[in-house]
């Protein structure tokens, strides 16, 4: 990720300081990055809703629909920060074109699969252009315009990739229902031919010092490794797996875990700089980033094959169900990031999380026969005020925990977080509430485990709460710089990780 603007050079020709957000260039600009940014969030928002359409049309059971998420979100959490530091070397307008081209790719073979094996590893690939997309987006709106515009064009497009967050649910379940599961794949193909259409009027802009300096491509190898095993491990446990071909890739990967650790800490320019950890605020902040990320991945995986296969909801009305945490969020994030500003983050990170918690368990309300007005309204309603309070203020925190400089580096660790979170959760959560086979089909066996997992996903958002409690300081000057500013974070895109790169401190 790109720790700061200097030494940064825009390659375009007779543009100043970066473009004009009003011109026609910079309308341009703006709208490949919301294309760009809404191919990989369209993505996050719908597959877990297409997960029993997948699981009956290619007879798959529960460990392999864990794959269809997690062989996405295992590349993307590996290959993250990589993709962000590949945009500063060469260029953030190429990282971009090669995202959308594979991106698009990938997602052609997920949509031409003809079996789940088929489809895990094109989900694996797609998630691959899905590390070059996700911070490659923002910091081509970051990079491209002037600097007075560059505030208005972060906000601009936070609120144009929240209103395609928002429209999602919709559109991936009118597809589901309507043409079929294949289309949320393929519908990535021609959004991907308007981006490439639209990036002919971007300039290219790269980090010069950043330039010079070495990939850390062993990093990126042992943490797909140690990811990788884990989820091997988790996977496999709930399934008719043999002990030995569960326990070695658990070993395995937490070896390549422990190597990572060692080679950063030894690498003159590591992917992942533990130095960061020094910073006790830096590290209480991602362990709540991992407890609360967790509780969302976890909930969210198994509330659409709730709603659908124990309630009879079909797909639309399963993905439009969750509606309203998209759209709080987005109305309150804004709100919510001010208020910490005043008052300190504290008070959100410890009332958001129990609010959320709150609303995670109203859901064991959703069950056979239960109503959306009177049982899953109100469950969703709470859980997205939660979530409105305690994402700005996480993510204004971790920027207040590193130096100015190092605030997108840090962003970029603390969004990987969030990832690795819901990877984990996903893989360990059916074993932990005893889902294995096919049993997701049953609604006698899936409504039980869907109440032990919102129980569980419950009790994490309580701890996080609790952690807030513990390494979070009260007062709000400890909160701000040298200068007396306080770090701010309005931008909000969705519910698969905190923003990325958000905003500026002071």
């Amino acid at each position: 990720m790109a720790s700061g603007p200097a030494r940064e050079r825009v390659t375009a020709p007779g543009e100043g300081d970066g473009v004009a957000l009003a011109s026609a260039r910079g309308r341009w600009i703006l709208t490949c990055a919301v294309l760009a940014s809404g191919m990989a969030m369209l993505d996050g928002t719908v597959v877990n809703v297409a997960l029993p359409t997948l699981g009956k049309d290619l007879d798959a059971s529960i460990s392999a629909l864990q794959w269809v998420v997690n062989a996405y979100m295992l590349t993307l959490s590996a290959l993250l920060l990589l993709g962000g530091a590949l945009g500063d070397r060469i260029g953030r307008r190429r990282t971009l074109v090669i995202g959308v081209v594979w991106f698009a790719a990938a997602s052609a073979l997920c949509g031409l699969a003809q079996d789940a094996g088929m489809l895990i590893a094109a989900r694996t690939l797609q998630g691959v252009g899905g590390a070059l997309l996700t911070p490659g987006s923002l910091a081509l709106v970051r990079s491209s315009f002037r600097t007075d515009d560059q505030a208005r064009a972060v906000g601009a497009w936070s609120g144009l990739g929240g209103v395609a967050g928002a429209i999602g649910p919709f559109l991936g379940g009118w597809l589901i229902d309507g043409p079929g599961w294949r289309w949320i794949f393929l519908i990535n193909v021609p959004l991907a031919a308007l981006v490439l259409w639209a990036v002919r009027h971007v300039p290219e802009s790269r980090d010069e010092e950043a330039a010079r300096r070495p990939f850390d491509v062993t990093g990126a190898c042992l943490a797909a490794l140690f990811l990788a095993g884990i989820s091997f491990a988790l996977i496999g446990a709930s399934g008719d797996t043999s002990t030995a071909a569960t326990v070695l890739p658990g070993l395995l990967g937490l070896a390549a875990g422990a190597v990572f650790v060692v080679v950063e800490h030894r690498a003159r320019y590591p992917m992942l700089p533990l130095e960061l950890f020094r910073s006790r605020l830096f590290t209480a902040a991602n362990v709540m980033t991992l407890c609360l990320y967790a509780a969302i991945g976890g909930i969210l995986f198994m509330l659409p094959v709730q709603l659908q296969t124990t309630l009879g909801y079909d797909a639309l009305q399963a993905g439009t169900a969750t509606l309203p945490i998209t759209v709080l969020m987005l109305l309150l994030s804004a709100s919510a990031g001010d208020l910490a500003r005043r008052l300190g983050p504290r008070l959100p990170l410890l009332v958001g999380p129990l609010v959320a918690a709150a609303g995670v368990l109203l859901m064991l309300r959703v069950r056979p026969g239960a109503a959306y007005v009177t049982e899953v309204l109100p469950a969703v309603v709470v859980l997205g005020l939660g979530m409105s309070l305690f994402v700005a203020p996480l993510t204004a925190t971790v920027l207040a925990s590193v130096d100015a400089s190092r605030a997108g580096l840090a962003s970029g660790v603390n969004n990987t977080a969030a990832r690795i979170a819901q990877l984990l959760v996903v893989a360990g959560l059916p074993l932990a509430v005893g889902l294995s086979g096919t049993a997701y089909a049953d609604p006698d066996a899936l409504n039980t485990a869907f109440g032990k997992a919102a129980v569980g996903c419950a009790a994490l958002f309580v701890l996080a709460s609790a952690a807030a409690a513990v390494f979070v300081r009260p007062s709000p000057t400890a909160w701000h710089d040298e200068r007396g500013n306080a770090p701010q974070c309005k931008t909000c895109l969705g519910v698969n990780a905190p923003p990325l790169e958000p905003g500026e401190r002071g």
